[in-house]
């Protein structure tokens, strides 16, 4: 499975994710007929940054405990 970029079917407009094949803890992001799929940082935050309600982009800002 690419984990970057996931399949909608078209004729249905559905998207089926078999979970046993991603990352245990994930986002799923989808904006005009596309979706992505991201792993999330172990310590960090995962930023989606929209503009006219449209996603614009996905950032990761990672950090680790002291």
């Amino acid at each position: 499975m690419d984990t970057n970029n996931l399949e909608i079917d078209t004729r249905t407009m559905q998207l089926t994710v078999d979970i046993m094949d991603i990352p245990t803890s994930c986002v799923i992001v989808i904006c005009d007929g596309k979706a992505k799929l991201r792993e999330l940082p172990t310590h960090g935050e995962y930023k989606i940054v929209t503009h006219q309600g449209k996603v614009k982009r996905m950032r990761t800002e990672m950090g680790e405990e002291f």
